[in-house]
């Protein structure tokens, strides 16, 4: 008697029925052998959509094919090797399977839970990627849940949470992403820059046709919206959450798209139209929100670098200076120096205002990331000398030997 089915034989059917699938299990085993009936099991269960259960039957073929007791009788780390390796083995792939079957009928949070148990993110990784949800989707929040606050798409959980849930959700997201992940902050930012410059150009060129004037191009800046027409702004008015408008001008320091600097920039030049009695003040050295992230932003895309060196240079004083306080605004100043390709300058910035720093405490390179780039560690030497900073200055000379 065979123990298993041929490639070419019809497999039994299950037929409907309460007692049919036990009475075809039982048929099956006395039929064609153990193998059979476990194949037809899974074939059941797959078909079925009783995926929780497919995973055991997969698990009981896996003790049938390695000769283990079809119950299981003590922890997996009691078996002797290598059949604790093979039925490991059998148990990833079985809960890979199981998992894909809940992708395919689109139940991602319970696919995640199975993915999640062996390590694996891809495959759940490009579900949500793909995933559209539908108006009043009960799995959406389960599905952002997973994608971004479980780190496996940030960027498209985002992407979510800014589409179905609005700019204040998705700015209070981004203010929760790790420090360390620089591509999805990067991305994140560029996604909500460009998306608050849509959404404020078609607010001020809503309240421009509310007046009947004849509408600017399609492709016209916000800066170009608003010149010449200061009834905009009259009686305090404005067209997009102030809020809303000075967070995302802030996201604009960490993306290096010259493309979303300049939308970016183009949103200060709103924001310095906006009523005085509507504005607040910022952390330094962006006391001013719009007029310091416009000059920074603006010398970052080539724009009066000389106008703004000096302008963050000024404010670089005796009390922001002080080493307890990490100076921003040197850290600033020695960001945009870099940006614009002076090293050297940023070197004098960083070792007359941040020696001695960890590089925890900065925002910025830090004075020997600086000097390594500029090749010039006989100068970090002679700094860290200066400043009784032994480690920096071993680090110096070591370095600087290395590279001899």
């Amino acid at each position: 008697m065979n123990n298993s089915r041929t490639a070419t034989e019809e497999p039994p059917r299950i037929e409907p029925g309460t007692d049919a699938p036990f009475a075809s299990i039982a048929a099956s085993l006395r039929a064609q052998g153990a193998a059979a009936a476990l194949d037809l099991l899974s074939e059941h269960l797959a078909a079925s959509g009783e995926y929780r259960s497919l995973l055991d039957a997969l698990l009981l073929k896996a003790r049938h094919e390695l000769g283990l007791p079809w119950i299981s009788s003590g922890s997996l780390a009691n078996l002797p090797e290598p059949q604790r390796s093979q039925y490991e083995e059998k148990y990833v792939a079985a809960i890979r399977l199981v998992g894909s079957k809940f992708l395919e009928s689109g139940d991602i949070p319970t696919a995640w839970a199975y993915y999640r148990a062996i390590g694996e993110t891809e495959a759940v990784a490009r579900a949500i990627r793909d995933y559209r949800p539908s108006d009043n989707d009960d799995r959406l929040g389960a599905v952002i849940e997973i994608a971004f606050n479980h780190g496996v798409s940030p960027e498209r959980g985002f992407e979510l949470i800014l589409n179905h849930y609005g700019t204040c959700p998705a700015i209070s997201a981004f203010e929760q992403l790790p420090p360390h992940e620089e591509g999805a902050r990067t991305a994140c930012a560029a996604r909500l820059i460009r998306h608050l410059h849509r959404e404020l150009s078609v607010n001020v060129r809503a309240a421009i046709a509310s007046l009947g004037q004849v509408l600017p191009p399609q492709e016209s800046l916000i800066a170009d919206l608003v010149k010449g027409r200061p009834w905009l702004f009259a009686d305090d008015s404005y067209h997009i959450d102030i809020s809303h408008l000075a967070a995302v001008v802030r996201m604009a320091l960490y993306v290096p798209d010259r493309e979303v600097i300049a939308l970016a920039a183009d949103l200060t030049e709103y924001g310095r139209h906006l009523s005085p009695r509507l504005l607040f003040e910022g952390p330094p050295p962006f006391e001013k929100i719009f007029d310091d992230h416009g000059i920074y932003l603006k010398a970052l895309l080539g724009q009066d670098v000389a106008l703004a060196i000096a302008h963050f240079q000024g404010k670089i004083t005796a009390e922001n200076a002080d080493e307890a306080d990490a100076c921003p605004p040197a850290q600033t100043l020695v960001n945009l120096l870099v940006h614009v390709g002076r090293v050297d300058d940023a070197i004098d910035v960083a070792s007359e205002h941040l020696a001695g720093l960890p590089e925890s405490a900065l925002a910025c390179p830090s004075l020997s990331q600086l000097c390594q780039r500029a090749g010039q560690l006989e100068r970090l030497a002679r700094i860290a000398r200066d400043h009784g900073d032994l480690v920096t200055y071993t680090a110096a000379l070591l370095q600087s030997r290395s590279n001899g």
